[in-house]
């Protein structure tokens, strides 16, 4: 492994850098984004038969935010399940757009991530070839240098497309799963507004 960053030179320590973060966003993403820990099924039910038998209560209202994203908006929605049908709505919206900004949490830098690396391949390919026309001198080429400069090109611009397809497949994968909560999540709202106020049974 040392032996072919040695043969990659220091343009493929940008790429190892930005490799471990992605890494690690993924695997952060993979585990936030579970559908137990965001929009647990049958949720709602949970909550409004905890509603009908005790009310809003505030250890209600704490527990149900404990739960998760959906648990943020449906305790906003129970906090104002007295209110009219419009402020009700307008609570929930309201919670809805910070826990969709929590849900894309990171998603942008892994995205960067995805675009940046093929373009750092390309600077490791043309510091590589940099070093390819250095290795011709008027007594002839430089050997050594001329293969130098052929790892340094290729095995950067392998590693940039390496790092960038994971890193862009799994950014299409959450963005994906995050609008697929949202609108989960805005339907179970609904839900909860409408039987709060009697309009569904």
């Amino acid at each position: 492994m040392w032996s072919l960053i040695e043969a990659a030179g220091w343009p493929i320590w940008p790429l190892i850098v930005a490799s471990v973060i992605a890494v690690a966003l993924i695997i952060e993403r993979l585990w936030s984004l579970r559908t137990g820990a965001v929009a647990p099924p049958g949720m709602v039910d949970r909550v409004l038969a905890d509603y009908r038998s005790t009310g809003a209560t505030p250890e209600l209202l704490a527990k149900t935010a404990a739960q998760g994203p959906l648990g943020r908006i449906l305790a906003a929605g129970l906090a104002n399940a007295k209110a009219p049908r419009p402020v009700m709505k307008e609570a929930i919206e309201e919670v809805g757009r910070v826990v969709t900004h929590d849900l894309d949490r990171f998603l942008t830098t892994l995205g960067t991530i995805a675009a940046m690396a093929p373009l750092l391949g390309l600077l490791g390919t043309v510091i590589g070839m940099i070093e390819i026309f250095g290795s011709q001198t008027s007594s002839g080429s430089n050997p050594i240098q001329l293969a130098h400069g052929i790892s340094i090109a290729l095995y950067n611009t392998a590693m940039g497309i390496i790092v960038a397809v994971p890193a862009l497949i799994f950014y299409r994968h959450f963005r994906a799963k995050v609008d697929a909560f949202v609108v989960e999540m805005e339907q179970q709202a609904i839900k909860l507004v409408d039987l709060a106020h009697g309009e569904r049974t």
